[in-house]
This record gives structure tokens, sequence and C-alpha cells, in this order.
């Protein structure tokens, strides 16, 4: 382990791991990698940081909850590397898929909204019964048909099958399922957590069972904007040091 006292403000690896309860080889990963600029060495080859490097590490720490780790990377990377303008547009495409899963939760208390009550009963089958197969319902949703099969297995949509070509046929209540389930799916939920959702949402008649799954969403939404600012002020500080 790199082992020295601090002497003119440097730093030893284990002094930036410590504030954070990292281990000293992910200090050194971090510097590999370019999240921290190439640190200095002493005489004997050890290496040696100073305080801007402890703020470029809590920079990176602060950007990852907001905009997950490969973007607080890159954004890193750019900004050790001078192309700030790089790391201010990798900020700014965050902000907009932030914006953009906004919507999208939107859409989805939209689509929740105009749920009928009596939207489960399921017309009889037959050929004269109305309803839309695999590829439209998929072009519609701007997905593949191979999705809406996975999703069938998963037991999000339950088309019925046309009695005389055996094709897949969805009714208004297939259509409603497979938009919660699109919604949902973009929302980051995954096809385990939306299949009991949309089976209460059925057996109910009703928008109750996702009421949960929606404050949690806003939540996880609120965190992640609240953590873009957090990490907005760190990097600021680390931008302002390096001026």
């Amino acid at each position: 382990m790199e082992r020295y006292s601090q002497n003119g403000g440097r730093l030893r690896p284990v002094d930036l791991a410590r504030e954070h309860g990292l281990s000293t080889q992910a200090i050194r990963n971090y510097e590999e990698n370019g999240v921290l600029p190439a640190a200095g060495r002493t005489p004997h080859g050890y290496r040696t940081y100073t305080p801007l490097h402890a703020q470029a590490l809590r920079a990176f720490l602060a950007l990852v909850p907001g905009h997950g780790h490969r973007t607080a990377t890159s954004i890193m990377q750019a900004v050790n590397q001078d192309a700030v303008d790089q790391a201010f547009r990798l900020i700014d495409e965050s902000h907009a898929q932030l914006l953009d899963d906004r919507r999208t939760l939107q859409a989805v208390e939209n689509a929740l909204r105009d749920l009928e009550p009596t939207a489960t009963s399921k017309p009889a089958s037959g050929p004269g019964t109305g309803g839309t197969f695999i590829g439209p319902l998929a072009g519609k949703l701007g997905i593949k048909p191979a999705t809406l099969r996975k999703w069938e297995r998963a037991g999000l949509v339950r088309p019925r099958r046309d009695p005389l070509t055996g094709y897949r046929v969805y009714d208004e209540t297939d259509v409603r399922d497979a938009r919660l389930a699109h919604q949902l799916r973009r929302g980051g939920y995954l096809l385990e957590q939306i299949a009991p959702l949309i089976a209460q949402v059925r057996a109910a008649g009703g928008l109750e069972p996702l009421e949960g799954a929606l404050r949690d969403w806003h939540g996880r939404l609120s965190a992640r904007g609240r953590a873009m600012l957090t990490g907005a002020a760190e990097l600021d500080a680390y931008l302002s040091g390096r001026e």
C-alpha cells in the first residue's frame, strides 16, 4: 500500500480513499480511467495527490447518483482532457433524459386516467370481434413484434388467437396493457415488476395498484434531479480549482 506523510499539500492514495470509504486500488483505478488527473510521483515512485485531486474525486462521486457511473466517468474524462464543452454536452444530455423520463411518467399517469373500469372485460373470441394484430400494435408502440411476444410470455399481455388464422388478436384491453407495459419499461421497471401490477389492474378494474409505483417513480426522478444539482456544485468547485 502506498503510504507516506502529507507534505506541502500532498496527499496519499489512502487519504483520498478514507474520505469516501474506498480502497486505495479504487483511487488508482480512477486515475488510470481518467476520472482523476494524473498523479505526481515522489522520488521513490509513489503517487502523490493534491487537494485538487480530492475535489475531482468528490465531483465524480457526486455526479454518479444523478448521471450514472458511465456518464459521470465520461464527464470527468472530458474535463481532465480540457474538453469542457464535451463535458457540458454530456450533462445536457442527462438533463434531457431526465426531462424525457418526467414526460414519460406524465404519459403513464395520463394513460391511467383514461382507463375505463369496464375495460378489463375482453370481447368474445371470433373473427368479427375487432382488434389489432401484432405488427400494427408493435409499430404503434415503436417496438419489435418479438418484444410483444416476450411480454406475452411474461404475462403482460394476453392476446387471443383468431380461430380461423391462428393469428394473435389484441383487443382494447390488450392494447391498454401493452401501453402500460411500454411506459413502465421506459420508467425503468423490470418485467417481473410490471406483471403483477398489470394483473392487479385487470382484477381491480382501476389504477389504484399503480399509485404506489407512480409515487416511487416520482420520488426517484426527484432524487435524480437533486443529485444532479449536488453533482453540478461539486463539479463547479473542481472546475474553479483548475482555473
